[in-house]
């Protein structure tokens, strides 16, 4: 992971964290539904990736317990979470409800 994980997720950009690992098949399922995410929501949103595996640290401080799990924060707060995979149109709904407020 490139960067201190609390300086990308305090920006002042809103930042969606997958938590996953490359052993997992719905997080396979989940990369290309945030990688069109991504594309659509450039410059309102930021999506970075978490490998469990490969950070246990972060994993366990978000207390994340399965993968996929993903993370919303906004100013380095937690403020909304899920696991299992999401699809785009509810990715879309929550995201734009939680920017606006």
């Amino acid at each position: 992971m490139k960067g201190n994980f609390k300086e990308l997720i305090n920006g002042d950009k809103a930042v969606l964290v997958d938590f996953s690992a490359e052993w997992c098949g719905p997080c396979k399922m989940q990369s290309p539904i945030l990688k069109e995410l991504a594309g659509e929501m450039k410059g309102k949103l930021r999506i970075i990736k978490i490998d469990v595996d490969k950070n246990p640290a972060i994993a366990a401080q978000y207390q994340v317990r399965g993968v996929p799990t993903l993370i919303l924060f906004r100013n380095g707060e937690a403020i909304w979470r899920q696991s299992g995979v999401a699809s785009k149109p509810q990715l879309m709904q929550i995201i734009s409800r939680h920017l606006e407020s």
